[in-house]
């Protein structure tokens, strides 16, 4: 290889591992790139600049090589904006078909999150329309899921986000009726597979607002959903369901919706269940139902999280109560033996938690919806900084090139 073209690419890895492609970061484990984040600021100090949103809004931005891609309301159309990561200036914006109102106050029609390659960026509203533009804006393709597959039928508002494979990008639908995971080639929009996922959980049970994890196990990529009672893996190439794990509703309730999505991390999927009342961890790996067998490492009773994902790093899972008597316990468990090895209790509010847990440059980042976000030591088992934007905040921060990003309802703010 020429030195040249060797320089370049290590330009482009060092550049690409400062990214933040997905919701929930690019492994899935809700932990940033290496890096020195701050963790300290305000309204006032430490913004390097905030942006005036149009639209109400919870959705993650995505970024990649300096652009911020973020979903919006634009003037009631689903839209999609790009703006500089280095000042926050506006590259481009595209609107994607008529919006749907929420039906919750914490909700948009514009919730999931968009997710990039670098090539390309993907985003998917609770229209149903999903569509792939280039990182310049230049439209690509556009399909309506909803138009093609039937109608939405959930009971709230549309919590998922489409995810990336090495070929397509797929969006689960997971509802009281057909439910599925459809995959599309990220070039073209062409139809790659369907597969149905439909395990028989009652009523609202059967509903989920979950994003799948995308991971590669002994060399096969798969996609891990946790939903409808069950935790399933599929073959990312085909959808073809690889193993499924029952028994997280053994009640039958019929309200188990489920709204924290799985974190992977060192082979191991964790689940939390139950509207917050359990957490799972299963083992990559096995073939069919291995509901009950050792592939389930653990389970734990009142310990979990309704809305915000954990996160899943060094042999640890750091879970985030969100409310009610939990609201603001964060418990740090071993991976593999689920065994409690401390929990740390934030200072009480009456807000609760709707963000997810993240984890940067060894610290635990915590934002409460009142747009406080706590600063943890894990190591210390302390808060070490409280930061207040003073704006309602439902969305999990993104983290890319040494900054910070909080999506407030009415700002976009960038903290460095």
């Amino acid at each position: 290889m020429r030195p040249l073209l060797t320089l370049s690419l290590l330009l482009a890895s060092a550049a690409s591992a400062q990214d933040w492609s997905a919701w929930h970061g690019a492994n899935f484990d809700g932990v940033a790139p290496d890096g020195d984040y701050p963790t300290e600021w305000s309204a006032e100090t430490n913004v390097a600049w905030s942006v005036d949103l149009s639209g109400r809004g919870s959705s993650t931005p995505a970024v990649h090589s300096g652009r911020v891609f973020l979903t919006d309301d634009l003037d009631g159309q689903n839209g999609l904006l790009c703006l500089n990561l280095s000042d926050g200036s506006e590259r481009w914006r595209k609107t994607v078909g008529r919006l749907v109102p929420p039906k919750h106050k914490k909700a948009s029609g514009t919730n999931p999150s968009p997710v990039t390659d670098g090539e390309r960026v993907f985003a998917y509203f609770k229209s149903g329309d999903l569509a792939a533009f280039t990182a310049d804006g230049e439209p690509l393709w556009q399909t309506n899921i909803q138009k093609a597959y039937g109608e939405n039928t959930l009971w709230w508002d549309l919590g998922t986000s489409p995810v990336l494979t090495d070929e397509a990008v797929v969006v689960t639908v997971m509802q009281t009726g057909p439910s599925f995971l459809v995959a599309f080639d990220k070039q073209t929009g062409e139809l790659k597979w369907k597969a149905d996922r439909d395990l028989g959980a009652p009523e609202e049970a059967a509903q989920s607002y979950t994003t799948p994890a995308v991971v590669t196990h002994e060399g096969t990529q798969q996609l891990v959903v946790v939903g409808a009672d069950h935790v399933t893996a599929h073959d990312a190439a085909t959808g073809k369901e690889l193993w499924r794990v029952g028994g997280l509703n053994p009640s039958g309730d019929k309200f188990f919706r489920s709204i924290s999505s799985p974190a992977v991390g060192d082979g191991v999927v964790v689940a939390p269940y139950a509207r917050g009342e359990t957490v799972t961890a299963i083992e990559l790996g096995g073939s069919g139902d291995v509901t009950g067998s050792k592939k389930v490492l653990w389970s734990k009773e009142g310990v979990g999280s309704d809305v915000p994902t954990p996160v899943v790093a060094g042999g640890r899972v750091y879970v985030l109560g969100d409310k009610g008597k939990t609201g603001g316990v964060i418990w740090c468990l071993d991976l593999r033996g689920g065994e409690e090895l401390w929990t740390l209790r934030l200072p009480k509010a009456r807000h609760a938690y709707s963000s997810s847990p993240m984890l940067a440059g060894g610290k635990l980042y915590l934002t409460r919806e009142d747009g406080t976000t706590f600063v943890v030591d894990p190591e210390a088992r302390k808060v070490v900084a409280t930061n207040q934007l003073g704006d309602a905040t439902f969305a999990t921060p993104a983290f890319a090139d040494g900054r910070v990003l909080l999506r407030t309802v009415s700002k976009l703010v960038c903290v460095e």
